[in-house]
């Protein structure tokens, strides 16, 4: 099957960006290299296409007892323009996809999931709507998005793209009307960094790139410098961190699972898991060396495979050779000292705090 492209497509391939498939998509890895686009994000302003992420809406009379139902975190009473992180879950506890949802206003949310889930997440939405007066829209044909991401944004925002939005605090939104259609505007990313996500029509993002990218203020940045920067910040991605297999108990995003409110799918099974412990988790792990630990590269405990890599890189802020790895819970401990196998060799590694890099939002 021929991977889908985004509405930014053409202009990647005219800047000689290096494109690769990724859920589902082809997108641009890198433009210059990655470590010039992450420092640009960390230092000054980068420019993301996030276009091949999936959007839903969900209105009615129950939409706010709807979200919740299928939705871990508690969205109960939240004021316009709030926005939320968390999960939604199997009714095992398994992931079925991260997600951040939008309250745009009464009755009215605005869903964000990941590209390689949209169909099954749709389908899985739709598959729980009986019992509610909702209309649940799959709007990803019609967004393009771009994320404006680093200490400059705010300002390249408001100037270049002449968009109102300094006022909007950290993971809250706002509808935003220009040129004729309404745009989602939130402080949101995935990089630690302050930034914005702007959401509209596959011709206002065409413009809204080339506007970011004459003014000669902010960098085109890639899916590689992406996945840098949100595993220096210690952020979970799906397939890596959660998954089916992988609960948010497991992945240390328990914090998400508001077990006080009624319900939602999945909840008896994490309320068993906080209670009982979870056999294997997400942690941090560093090497007093300089080789790298990559997905996939067993974790070992005196000679004996205890779990595997799921992101690793030497990072580029903070120069350590780092992981984030799913190990048995009895290792779990800060400061245990395990060994990674990096091709034949083994190097040894302490379990660390997932967060390797200060996060720079703002407050």
């Amino acid at each position: 099957m021929e991977n889908k492209r985004t509405c930014l497509y053409d202009k990647h391939v005219a800047m000689g960006a290096l494109m690769q498939p990724f859920g589902g998509f082809d997108m641009p890895i890198q433009y210059s290299t990655i470590i010039d686009e992450h420092q640009a994000v960390r230092q000054a302003c980068g420019v993301f296409d996030v276009s091949h992420m999936g959007e839903v809406t969900v209105r009615g009379r129950d939409a706010e007892r709807y979200v919740n139902h299928i939705f871990t975190n508690d969205v109960t009473g939240a004021p316009d323009g709030k926005v939320y992180y968390g999960m939604m879950l199997y009714e095992d506890g398994g992931t079925v996809d991260d997600l951040l949802v939008y309250k745009m206003g009464e009755n009215d949310y605005f869903l964000v999931i990941n590209a390689a889930n949209i169909d099954k997440d749709v389908a899985w939405m739709r598959s729980h709507t009986e019992g509610f007066d909702i209309e649940l829209t799959h709007r990803s044909d019609y967004y393009g998005q771009v994320a404006v991401q680093g200490p400059e944004a705010e300002a390249v925002c408001e100037e270049v793209l002449g968009l109102s939005c300094k006022e909007l605090a950290f993971y809250t939104a706002k509808y935003i009307e220009t040129e004729g259609e309404t745009l989602v505007v939130s402080r949101t990313g995935y990089t630690g960094e302050d930034g914005f996500e702007i959401y509209g029509s596959h011709d206002y993002i065409r413009r809204t790139w080339d506007k970011l990218m004459a003014s000669g203020r902010c960098k085109p940045c890639g899916l590689g410098c992406r996945d840098t920067l949100r595993f220096e910040a210690g952020l979970p991605l799906y397939g890596d961190e959660l998954s089916a297999d992988i609960s948010p108990v497991m992945a240390g995003l328990s914090m998400f699972c508001k077990l006080d409110k009624d319900e939602f799918i999945g909840k008896e099974a994490i309320a068993k898991q906080k209670a009982e412990g979870v056999s294997q988790r997400v942690v941090g792990i560093e090497l007093n060396d300089r080789a790298i630990p990559r997905h996939g590269y067993a974790v070992l405990k005196d000679g004996v495979k205890i779990g595997e890599v799921t992101t690793g890189y030497h990072t580029i802020t903070t120069d350590r050779s780092v992981c984030m790895a799913l190990v048995d819970a009895a290792y779990g401990k800060l400061g245990t000292e395990v060994e990674i196998q990096i091709r034949k060799k083994t190097f040894p590694g302490v379990v660390v705090k997932k967060n390797f890099y200060e996060k720079k939002y703002k407050k």
